[in-house]
C-alpha cells in the first residue's frame, strides 16, 4: 500500500476516535431531568394515632401515641383532635380493642382506671386477677403501686417431732407478678407538686396465670404472704440470661415487631419455677435448720445403730427390745422443753456399746442378732 494513503488512514482513524470520546463526554455531562412527584399533605386537623401496634391490655405511655394530620373528610367524632384533647389525660389508660400502627385512636378503644371493665381490659390474654391480703410489713410499707412487679414469699412454721416451735421457714414461691391494683385502686395518686402519694393498703391484686392463681389461693391457707418489690432492671437481666441459655428462642425470619412482641411476652411472664427458701437455722444458731425428729424416730435410729454395731462385732446373743425413755418437762422462763431421762450405756459381749439417749436397749436370751 502507498505510504501516503496509510498515513491518511491512520489520521482519519484518530480523528474518529477523538470525536466519539468528545461526544460521549458531552452527553454524560448533561443532566437528565428528574420527575419530582409533589406530595400533597392532607388538608385537615391533626388526630391522635398509634405510633406502634398495641394489642388488648396495653397500658398507654407517652411514646405510644402522637398527633398526625388527617384528611378532613375522614375525621370522625370519636377521634382525639389536637387542641381539643390532652395526651397527658390518656396516660395510664388501657387498650380495649387492638390498634394497629398508624391507626387513629378512638375514644371507645381506651378504658380509664376506675371505669367499668378496666381490670378485665388490663389483663393479658389467658391471665387472671387474684387478690391477696397484706399489711404494712408484708406490703413493702405502701411503696408498691399499680404496674410494679413483685415476688411472692410464703412464711410458715412446719410442725414436726416433739418440738412445739417446729421449723420456721420462708420461701419465694412466685416471681415477676404484675400489680394491677392496691385496695381497689388501679392508678397512682399524686399531689399538686407531682409527687406520688404513698398510702397504706390492705389488699393487692396481682396478674397471674390460672395455675399460679391456684398456688396463691393455697399459699394463703398455709402461712403469711409477703411481697418483695422487684427492680426494673431485673426483668431485662433475666431475659438476657434466658436468651443465652436457650429458654427463649426467636424463630428465623420474623419481623422486628414480632421479635419485640416475643421478647416482651417472655420478659413479663410470671415465673413459678424452682423456689428458694431460708430456714430458721440459716438465720440463728438457736433455730432448727431441718425438721426435728420425734422420740420414736430417734429410738428406731438408736436400735438400728446398735444392731449394725453388733453385726460388726461378730454378733450378740440376745433379743433387742426398744423402749422409749421417760421424759420430764423443763420450763425456763416462757420456754418449755421435754427432756428424756434414764440414758445409759451397757457392757454387752465384753464391749461397751454407746446407747442413744432416746431409748434403752435391753439384751434378753432367746435369739441371736447378726
Amino acid at each position: 500500500m502507498d505510504r501516503k494513503k496509510l498515513v491518511l488512514l491512520l489520521a482519519a482513524l484518530i480523528i474518529a476516535v477523538g470525536t466519539a470520546l468528545a461526544a460521549r463526554s458531552m452527553f454524560a455531562g448533561a443532566s437528565t431531568p428528574q420527575a419530582e412527584a409533589a406530595i400533597q399533605e392532607p388538608r385537615g386537623p391533626k388526630v391522635l394515632v398509634a405510633q406502634r401496634g398495641m394489642p388488648v391490655g396495653t397500658i398507654i405511655t407517652a411514646d405510644a401515641l402522637g398527633f398526625q394530620r388527617w384528611p378532613e373528610e375522614l375525621v370522625q367524632d370519636a377521634y382525639f383532635i389536637e387542641g381539643e384533647s390532652d395526651i397527658a389525660q390518656l396516660l395510664g389508660t388501657v387498650v380495649r380493642h387492638p390498634i394497629t400502627a398508624g391507626e387513629p385512636v378512638t375514644q371507645g378503644s381506651l378504658v380509664r382506671p376506675g371505669d367499668r371493665g378496666f381490670l378485665a381490659a388490663a389483663l393479658g390474654p389467658g391471665m387472671r386477677a387474684i387478690t391477696v391480703p397484706v399489711s404494712a410489713n408484708t406490703g413493702v410499707a405502701g411503696f408498691v403501686f399499680p404496674g410494679d412487679r413483685v415476688d411472692l414469699m410464703l412464711t410458715q412454721a412446719v410442725k414436726g417431732g416433739d418440738d412445739d416451735a417446729g421449723l420456721k421457714a420462708t420461701e419465694t414461691i412466685l416471681r415477676n407478678l404484675r400489680v394491677l391494683a392496691t385496695d381497689q385502686r388501679t392508678e397512682q395518686t399524686a399531689t399538686e407538686d407531682g409527687k406520688t402519694v404513698v398510702r397504706a393498703f390492705r389488699t393487692v391484686t396481682l396478674e397471674v396465670t390460672p395455675k399460679i392463681a391456684e398456688k396463691v389461693a393455697v399459699a394463703q391457707t398455709i402461712g403469711t404472704i409477703s411481697l418483695a418489690l422487684r427492680s426494673i432492671a431485673d426483668n431485662q437481666a433475666e431475659l438476657e440470661r434466658a436468651i443465652a441459655s436457650g429458654d427463649v428462642k426467636i424463630p428465623d425470619g420474623v419481623s422486628k415487631e414480632e421479635e419485640e412482641r416475643i421478647l416482651q411476652a417472655a420478659m413479663n411472664a410470671p415465673n413459678d419455677g424452682p423456689t428458694s427458701y431460708v430456714t430458721g437455722g440459716d438465720v440463728s444458731r438457736f433455730q432448727n435448720s431441718s425438721l426435728p425428729r420425734s422420740k420414736e424416730d430417734r429410738a428406731q435410729a438408736a436400735a438400728a445403730a446398735f444392731i449394725e454395731t453388733s453385726r460388726q462385732n461378730g454378733g450378740v446373743q440376745g433379743q433387742v427390745v426398744v423402749r422409749a425413755l421417760p421424759t420430764v418437762r423443763v420450763t425456763r422462763g416462757k420456754t418449755s422443753q421435754d427432756v428424756e431421762v434414764g440414758a445409759t450405756g451397757r457392757v454387752l459381749s465384753g464391749k461397751r456399746e454407746s446407747i442413744d439417749s432416746a431409748a434403752k436397749v435391753i439384751p434378753m436370751t432367746g435369739g441371736t442378732v447378726r
